[in-house]
């Protein structure tokens, strides 16, 4: 891979890092909202999976990686 591939790679890593999908809402006092007392939002069921698909993410990373490296040698 060229300097300037990986560059730009560390670059949209980066910005991509800096992103924000939309910023939380502030509590309006007296107006709306649960005033912070309630239970909020329910978690997606994909929070109980964070850690598992991470784990699986690098298992797969390091499966192709070998996998790659045995077919160009």
């Amino acid at each position: 891979m060229k300097t300037i591939n990986k560059l730009v790679l560390a670059f949209f890593l980066f910005a991509i890092s800096l992103a924000n999908a939309a910023p939380p809402q502030p509590a309006i006092p007296g107006g709306g909202g649960n005033g912070g007392n309630g239970t909020g939002s329910p978690a997606s069921p994909i929070d109980m999976y964070v850690y598992v698909l991470g784990i699986v993410a690098i298992g797969f990373i390091v499966y192709f990686t070998k996998k790659y490296k045995s077919v160009k040698a």
